[in-house]
């Protein structure tokens, strides 16, 4: 991944040139978020369908552990046992982090800067591609828990009914359930907080076009 690392991401007053050497506003940077259950992974995917340029932080940190840099990091700080056979277990590496504020301070340092970097780099190429992705989204599920909603233009929160949420989470099975959250904000919170509210409720084909609607309110 260390093709990954290059400086922070464009600032929001970006500009990029057109193929007629036109300079035109950026690509649109947004941020996605939402709660456990909610349907974020879906909502990505119908971004994708729809014109954007997509990107799951969950993704790129999953490709992080499988780095030299950070297997070795966490094996220094937690024990050969977080990584058996060589191979990073994230639920290994979160019952350790999340065991004290310092070790989850501690991985969160070594973590988000990375992640930072490989973004910042995806961001660039999407702004470099014609023609133009309707808009560059990031999947980040604590979004603003972590102070990141700031690096973007705008920001989608997707929401859905408790009881929806409730039922697609333990379907999913994820292994990091529990200790995501214990620290996310209410779904109520970060729909406060967000840009842009889209309702994940019915179909799919209902999902997308609340989120046309939204790319189309960017300018997209």
């Amino acid at each position: 991944m260390a093709s990954c690392l290059s400086p922070s991401p464009p600032s929001r007053t970006d500009t990029t040139l057109s193929a007629s050497g036109k300079v035109e506003p950026a690509v649109p940077f947004v941020g996605l978020t939402g709660g456990m259950g909610s349907g974020k992974s879906t909502a990505l995917e119908a971004l994708r369908r729809l014109g954007a340029e997509v990107l799951s932080s969950d993704a790129v940190v999953h490709e992080l552990y499988e780095g030299q840099q950070l297997r070795d990091a966490v094996v220094a700080r937690f024990g050969a046992e977080v990584a058996p056979g060589g191979v990073v277990d994230r639920a290994a590496v979160a019952r350790r982090a999340f065991a004290s504020d310092r070790d989850r301070t501690w991985l969160e340092e070594q973590v988000w800067p990375l992640v930072g970097a490989c973004v910042a780099q995806w961001l660039q190429r999407a702004r470099a591609t014609h023609p133009a992705p309707r808009a560059a989204v990031v999947e980040v599920p604590l979004l603003f828990e972590v102070g990141l909603d700031q690096l973007y233009d705008a920001t989608i929160a997707i929401v859905a009914e408790e009881s929806l949420r409730a039922q697609r989470a333990s379907a999913r099975g994820h292994a990091l359930v529990d200790e995501r959250a214990a620290r996310q904000l209410s779904q109520e919170e970060k729909a406060r907080r967000a840009t842009f509210v889209v309702h994940n409720d019915g179909s799919e084909q209902d999902l997308e076009r609340e989120l046309s609607a939204v790319l189309g309110k960017l300018g997209g």
